[in-house]
């Protein structure tokens, strides 16, 4: 196994790891992805977090088939949600990783088809001045890939309606910084509806944090 890609496999591991520590995972619900040379890496189904290796991820192409035939582990396949980590790494050839989670706060917005709005300054982190929720599909499914297509258009993170949310990044770390985050704004949203629906910065307003943060470089760890 080449060095980078043996580099790339612990990063995946140690990011699968960190989903749980972090709590926005739980059990072997989420998945994970990279892109590497023919296709990409992604967590295997079923497997826990806590016992799964470098070598227990599956190296397959954009259809889902292992790229050779050491490329998936004996007895493990990969996630079921492996069409949508592969058709949103071809869809966004600047971007490397993708972190799908059920965190809690994010699922319960997402299980009302809500998705954030700019109701604090730190949602333009996703890519926008908002985060949307992406409809209803059955998990694993072509349709659920297309809707989160449709849901990611200009943005790194996206909710799943009664589902869980999608984050996108350079790395897997990025993408797991940025899922943490999508996390954490959710439960901030839900706090302040407890007085009512909160009010809403201006598009100008987000466009000129958009600038200001990029000027500063702010937020390229979880999109660079």
């Amino acid at each position: 196994m080449a060095s980078p890609e043996l580099e790339l496999r612990q990063a995946l591991v140690l990011a699968a790891r960190r989903m749980n520590s972090a709590g926005i995972n739980q059990g072997t619900s989420g998945n994970l992805s990279a892109r590497i040379p023919g296709g990409l890496l992604i967590t295997p189904s079923g497997t826990p977090y806590e016992r799964m290796e470098p070598a227990d991820l599956c190296a397959i192409d954009v259809h889902g088939q292992p790229l050779d035939a050491v490329s998936r582990p004996e007895g493990l396949r990969p996630s079921s949600e492996w069409r949508l980590h592969a058709d949103l790494l071809r869809s966004r050839p600047e971007l490397n990783a993708v972190v799908h989670c059920h965190s809690i706060q994010a699922t319960a917005l997402a299980c009302h088809g809500r998705g954030l709005p700019p109701f604090h300054y730190m949602v333009v982190m996703a890519g926008g001045p908002d985060i949307r929720c992406a409809p209803y599909a059955t998990f694993g499914s072509q349709q659920l890939s297309d809707l989160a297509l449709q849901a990611l258009s200009g943005r790194r993170a996206c909710l799943l309606a009664q589902h869980g949310q999608v984050t996108l990044g350079g790395t897997p770390e990025q993408a797991l910084g940025l899922a943490i985050e999508v996390e954490t704004l959710a439960h901030m949203y839900l706090q302040a509806l407890q007085l009512g629906e909160p009010p809403q910065l201006s598009g100008e307003e987000m466009g000129r944090v958009a600038h200001s943060m990029a000027a500063l470089h702010y937020g390229e760890q979880w999109s660079a």
